[in-house]
């Protein structure tokens, strides 16, 4: 399943970034991408994870006692 986590990935970012924008420089690639990745993993919730942010999942596995009890 790891692989498709990955895959998921790439599709994002190639969607989002990649190929929504056009960039002028190397820094505007760096800039707008470590953004990107602050939403992406901070901010966006994510289906596969109960539809929270993956910081707030890890932080959750890590403190167990705050973590909600998910159905699938």
């Amino acid at each position: 399943m790891q692989n498709g986590y990955v895959e998921r990935f790439n599709r994002s970012f190639r969607h989002e970034v990649l190929d929504a924008h056009v960039f002028g420089s190397l820094s505007e690639v760096r800039e707008y991408v470590h953004h990107w990745l602050i939403s992406y993993n901070e901010e966006r919730p994510h289906k596969s994870l109960g539809d929270i942010p993956p910081a707030l999942f890890l932080q959750q596995q890590t403190n167990p006692k705050t973590a909600p009890q998910l159905s699938f």
